[in-house]
């Protein structure tokens, strides 16, 4: 399912040879748009007939009013069942290009091209795709596998840093649930930058692959790749709700110092364990302050969040570097305990 392009996208082209689509919607955000069409359309090779549908970047587009809007142009452009869409973009374009595709018309075909580091290493994999409800993160969404992933590692040229960092995020935590050694040589790196990431992201993909595959609706080991998202999550939800949106890979990490924690308040790491997580990650994100947010607005979220049943939270904690369980409940002194540790930490400056 996933291929790795090269320079020329024959792959691609092979791809869209093989199948008899009607028309090709490539979904783009102004980003993509203006640093990645160019380089897919300079490659792609079709007699086939195409549509740019683009929107604003960011996550606060991930919403049923922008959902609403493409449906509205697939229908008055004609889209049919054998229409193709390409999402082009990182996690919030193949994020809601796969929901509109999976819901159009009960479903059309769809392919993702991540350009983000942290879409080719998690976001495009997995058959995920989800739009925001209000402030909470994916709360509507399909399980539908794209038809293929293409990734063009060299997209990752036209990013900022800090969505290079966003990106790293998701790596760390595939090593810390599943890879000791992918940890390992992950925070090896001491300048983060393309050449140094390059090298390991198809360990990455493989894990996050490894995963889904065994379990896709998330009944059980898939609910491991959350570690660091239950906190996390709850805490993106609210800075999107003050209209200060944060990257996920930013909210990520806090989220696994705090679940880090977490986990050795309950028993399940070494107070080695945690310390060597905790100061690898602050080694490469700085200090995320949550001082504004009180506990009772992080827990109303955590109650919300989807890996709960019975109105009790369930969280992914590590039991070691490369070791995770799923459905754990913990006490609220425990996270309460966690989130008090994580506001007293130092800021890290980069």
């Amino acid at each position: 399912m996933i291929t790795i392009l090269n320079d020329n996208f024959s792959q691609l082209n092979d791809f869209l040879h093989e199948k008899s689509f009607s028309k090709i919607f490539i979904l783009v955000d102004e980003n993509t748009h203006e640093y990645c069409l160019p380089i897919l359309l300079g490659n792609m090779e079709t007699d086939l007939g195409f549509e740019i549908l683009e929107i604003e970047a960011g996550e606060e587009m991930k919403n049923i009013q922008t959902a609403n809007q493409l449906w509205e142009i697939l229908t008055e452009m004609q889209a049919d069942r054998k229409a193709l869409v390409i999402n082009l973009g990182g996690g919030v374009i193949t994020d809601m290009g796969g929901f509109v595709a999976s819901t159009y018309k009960r479903g059309i075909q769809f392919i993702n091209i991540p350009t983000t580091l942290l879409s080719m290493c998690d976001a495009s994999i997995g058959g995920k795709t989800g739009i925001d409800l209000m402030h909470y993160k994916n709360m509507v969404g399909t399980f539908t596998f794209p038809e293929k992933i293409f990734v063009y590692p060299k997209f990752l040229e036209t990013l900022p840093f800090k969505e290079l960092r966003s990106g790293f995020a998701e790596m760390l935590k595939h090593g810390l649930i599943a890879d000791k050694s992918h940890w390992e040589n992950l925070t090896q790196i001491n300048n983060l930058d393309i050449e140094g990431v390059i090298p390991h992201i198809q360990t990455s993909m493989d894990i996050k692959q490894n995963v889904v595959q065994e379990d896709f609706h998330e009944k059980n080991i898939r609910k491991t790749l959350n570690f660091g998202h239950t906190i996390g999550h709850a805490v993106e939800s609210l800075c999107l709700s003050q209209g200060n949106p944060i990257l996920h890979g930013e909210a990520v990490a806090m989220g696994m110092i705090t679940e880090a924690h977490l986990a050795y308040l309950e028993g399940l790491i070494s107070e080695e364990d945690t310390t060597i997580i905790i100061e690898s990650i602050q080694k490469y994100y700085p200090y995320l302050d949550i001082s504004d947010f009180k506990d009772e607005a992080i827990f109303d979220l955590l109650l919300n969040d989807k890996k709960n049943t019975d109105s009790k939270i369930n969280f992914s904690l590590i039991t070691g570097i490369g070791a995770c369980n799923f459905d754990h409940q913990c006490s609220l002194k425990n996270i309460t305990a966690s989130l008090d540790f994580y506001r007293k930490l130092n800021d890290v400056s980069l």
